[in-house]
C-alpha cells in the first residue's frame, strides 16, 4: 500500500486534476451503482456532506439513537448544517422500518420541524457490527420514497455487510440517495472516505467540501491507498469476521452473558462489563480495547490483527472475565 502511495500519479484535486483521486471516486461510485463520488479525508465529513445534500437548514434528519451521525460526529450536522435530529430506539442498532416511517413528518407546516431524510448505518458500529437486513432497507426505501423523504446510508463498514451477506454493493447503494463508505477501517487505508450520489449532488458536495476547509491538492497519494485497499483488502474481511467470532466465543465461555456470540455478524464484539477497569487491566497485558460506555467495551478485528494476536487477546480477555472482579 505504501509503495502504491509513493508511485501514485497526482495532480491538483481542487481543480479536479488528480487522476488517482478521480479513478477512486469513479470506481467507488460504480461499485455502489451511483453516478459520481467525492473523496473526503474523513467519514464524518462524508456523512456531513451527504446529509447536507438532503436536509436543508431547519429541517430534520431521523436516525436511531445509537447512530454515529448523532453520537460521534460532535454535533457537526447541527453546528455546520443547521440540521435538527430525532431518534428512535434500535436495540443492537437493528433497523425496524416501522419506527422511522411512523415518525416522519415530511410536511409539518409552520409549527413543527419537517422531515427531510432518514439515516441508516450499515454495518452498525455502536450496535456491535450489526448488518441491516436487505428487506428492511427495501421497506424503508419504499416508504420514504412515497413520502418524498430521502435516505442517507452511513456505510463506513458497508464492505463488511456485503462480505458477510453476499449482497452486492450496488444493491445496497440502490436503496439510498447518498452513501458514504470508509477506506480507513477494515480496508486498512491510512485515511479517507468516499461519498456517492448523483452527479448533480456530488458537484454541490464538492463546493461544500471546499467551504468546510477540506479541499485537497495532490491527494492522489491518499487515494492510491484506497485503490490498493479495494484491490486487496475487501474479500479478506471474512477473516476479520471469523476472528471476531472467535473472540466472542472465548469471552462468552469465560463469563456467560458478557456477550452473545451469535449476535456477532461482522468484525465488532461488544462486551457487557465494568468498562473502565476492564480496559485498563487488558491494556496492562498488551490488549487495547475501546470504552464506549460505563458497561460497554468494544473489540474490533482488522487486517493488523492476525490469528496469533487474536489468540493472545482471547486468552487475556477470557482470563480477566473469569477471575478479575474489576471486570
Amino acid at each position: 500500500m505504501r509503495a502504491a502511495m509513493a508511485d501514485a500519479e497526482v495532480g491538483d484535486d481542487v481543480y479536479g486534476e488528480d487522476p488517482t483521486v478521480t479513478a477512486l471516486e469513479e470506481r467507488v461510485a460504480a461499485l455502489l451503482g451511483h453516478e459520481a463520488g467525492l473523496f473526503t479525508p474523513t467519514g464524518s465529513l462524508a456523512n456531513m456532506l451527504g446529509v447536507r445534500l438532503l436536509v436543508p437548514a431547519g429541517r430534520e434528519l431521523l436516525c436511531d439513537s445509537l447512530a454515529h451521525v448523532v453520537r460521534a460526529e460532535l454535533g457537526g450536522h447541527a453546528v455546520l448544517g443547521g440540521v435538527t435530529t430525532r431518534t428512535w430506539a434500535a436495540p443492537h442498532g437493528l433497523l425496524d422500518p416501522a419506527a422511522p416511517l411512523g415518525m416522519m413528518l415530511p410536511d409539518a407546516g409552520p409549527y413543527q420541524v419537517s422531515t427531510a431524510a432518514v439515516a441508516v448505518e450499515n454495518t452498525h458500529n455502536f450496535g456491535g457490527g450489526t448488518v441491516q437486513p436487505l428487506d428492511a432497507l427495501r421497506e424503508l426505501r419504499a416508504g420514504t420514497a412515497a413520502a418524498g423523504v430521502a435516505v442517507h446510508v452511513d456505510g463506513a463498514r458497508l464492505w463488511n455487510a456485503s462480505v458477510a451477506t453476499g449482497v452486492p454493493l450496488h444493491e445496497y447503494g440502490a436503496l439510498a440517495d447518498t452513501v458514504s463508505v470508509c477506506l480507513s477501517k477494515g480496508l486498512g487505508a491510512p485515511v479517507g472516505s468516499v461519498l456517492v450520489s448523483s452527479a448533480e449532488r456530488i458537484a454541490e458536495a464538492r463546493v461544500w467540501r471546499k467551504r468546510y476547509g477540506a479541499g485537497m491538492r495532490q491527494a492522489g497519494v491518499l487515494a492510491a491507498a484506497g485503490l490498493h485497499a479495494l484491490d486487496h483488502h475487501v474479500e479478506r474481511l471474512a477473516e476479520d469476521h471469523a476472528r471476531a467470532r472467535r473472540l466472542a466465543e472465548a469471552c462468552a465461555q469465560a463469563r456467560p452473558g458478557s456477550v452473545d456470540p451469535d449476535a456477532v455478524q461482522t468484525n465488532i464484539v461488544v462486551l457487557d462489563v465494568d468498562a473502565a477497569p476492564f480496559a485498563q487491566a487488558a491494556l496492562a497485558q498488551g490488549v487495547a480495547v475501546s470504552v464506549l460506555g460505563r458497561r460497554t467495551v468494544r473489540l474490533v478485528t482488522h487486517l493488523d490483527v492476525d490469528d496469533e494476536a487474536v489468540g493472545y487477546a482471547a486468552t487475556v480477555l477470557a482470563g480477566l472475565l473469569r477471575g478479575d472482579d474489576r471486570g
